[in-house]
């Protein structure tokens, strides 16, 4: 067999788009830097223990005073070990690209839901994004927008979005297909079907998938920590780099609790209110025909 090195193509194209793309590409840093900085602002602008009540409150109202307990002895764990700054650090670039993967991911998921030329197109590449090794991303990804925080992002972004697009996807496909003839047949067009039917029966499935790209994006925090992201992977970056079993400890332990907040905070929702079965029995009888006035 003919030697033949697909690395130099992929090497060929990041070169060609170094060269005649970098303003582009300074553009997408700069907004992605922006976006950073104005979340990390707003975590950061209150008095941690204001973050605490908060975090505590939502863990309240989502899952009930277990939780709420939990939150609060976690966050005020990770302020005592002085880890505070890098939470908030690592919760941002979570937050930016988690919003960025599903803006992308849910109307990819829908696209795919309703054509089923372009699900065989999406599929493969989807499977491609999900066994490519994580490290490989970080690579185009620095050459692209050099060291810091908007590689990892990036990177982060790209390897969150394939629970997204197929979640949604399955969501949709799964929608009981009476529901979807009954609305044709009264006269439903295709965008009300979408907004009014498929998409609130999907929502389960949906958040689903919302839930695993955080899981994702969390995932590659300590990798990110490489190309100097900052936040809790650069901790236990910096663990690793020295041998110091305490720090890097202490940092992979704050990224056990975000994940541990975020998984159980975001699986809650949404909840389906379920009706009394009085009350469904009460909607499901017809109304009683008044009686006749007496003569």
């Amino acid at each position: 067999m003919p030697e033949f090195h697909i690395g130099d193509v992929v090497a060929a194209i990041i070169t060609w788009l170094q060269d005649n793309m970098s303003g582009f590409f300074d553009g997408i840093a700069a907004v992605m830097q922006t976006l950073i900085d104005v979340v990390l602002a707003a975590l950061t602008a209150p008095h941690p223990f204001v973050i605490v009540a908060l975090a505590a409150a939502l863990a309240f109202w989502a899952r009930g005073i277990g939780f709420a307990v939990f939150s609060l002895l976690g966050l005020l764990l990770v302020d005592s070990m002085q880890l505070w700054g890098q939470t908030m650090e690592t919760l941002a670039i979570v937050l930016v690209a988690s919003i960025v993967a599903v803006l992308v991911g849910v109307p990819a998921g829908i696209w795919a839901a309703r054509s089923s030329r372009a699900s065989t197109v999406i599929r493969p590449v989807l499977d491609f994004m999900q066994t490519l090794p994580v490290f490989v991303y970080l690579i185009p990804a620095v050459f692209l927008f050099g060291i810091g925080v908007v590689p990892a992002v990036v990177a982060t972004f790209i390897f969150a979005i394939p629970p997204g697009v197929r979640l949604t996807e399955l969501g949709l496909r799964q929608v009981d297909p009476e529901m979807v003839e009954a609305s044709i047949a009264f006269g439903a067009k295709p965008w009300q079907l979408l907004r009014q039917v498929q998409l609130p029966l999907a929502v389960p499935s949906i958040m689903a998938g919302i839930n695993q790209v955080i899981m994702m994006a969390l995932s590659m925090v300590v990798i990110a920590g490489m190309v100097g992201a900052g936040g809790l992977g650069a901790v236990v970056v910096q663990g690793i780099s020295r041998l110091d079993i305490g720090v890097g400890f202490e940092g992979g332990l704050g990224v056990v609790f975000l994940a541990i907040f975020l998984d159980r905070l975001t699986s809650a929702f949404p909840r389906p209110r379920r009706r009394p079965r009085t009350e469904a029995i009460e909607a499901l009888e017809p109304e009683a025909e008044p009686a006749p006035a007496a003569a």
